[in-house]
């Protein structure tokens, strides 16, 4: 039997009862690699005994990722590589928002005979058609994913409407 990557790194005999040659196969040796760099051996080996066997698995892959973030990002970690994912969804929101609020002025504009897309009254007989209205920069939906400016503070639906459609 080949030694676990654990135990190769080691440099130690990987015996039929190793906790850790279930979870690093000797074909992998830099998942332990990392995982030893980080959290090291003896708290691996600590952490896996102390859980069921069915968990075992789960906690590996874990800090298998973890490691892996930690060598790539030592300061955030994994932390960073979240929070990086958090912004890109709230700038795709907010493109969400405008391009919702500038179909929104569209149908608008095209269902009716007035060009004049930024009245309130225009917009709300466009609402009662069944169009539905523009999702907002300072919607609750989009409230914690990104800080509006003050500019879209002031502004009202009709005046967002007026400014994409100009």
């Amino acid at each position: 039997m080949s030694p676990c990557a654990a135990c190769k790194l080691l440099r130690r005999r990987c015996t039929r009862d190793c906790v850790f040659a279930p979870y690093f196969p000797p074909d992998e040796p830099q998942k332990f690699a990392n995982v030893h760099k980080v959290f090291g051996a003896a708290n691996v080996n600590k952490m896996l005994q102390e859980l069921p066997v069915e968990a075992r698995g789960d906690a590996v892959s874990s800090m298998v990722y973890e490691a892996d973030a930690r060598v790539r990002d030592p300061v955030y970690g994994c932390v960073g590589a979240i929070s990086s994912l958090q912004q890109q969804v709230a700038h795709l929101q907010t493109q969400l928002a405008v391009a919702n609020a500038e179909i929104v002025c569209m149908r608008i504009h095209n269902t009716e005979s007035s060009s004049d897309c930024g009245t309130p009254h225009h917009m709300q007989g466009s609402y009662q058609q069944g169009l539905s209205p523009p999702l907002q920069p300072q919607s609750p939906e989009l409230h914690h994913y990104h800080k509006p400016t003050a500019y879209y503070h002031r502004m009202d639906n009709s005046e967002l409407a007026e400014l994409l459609w100009t």
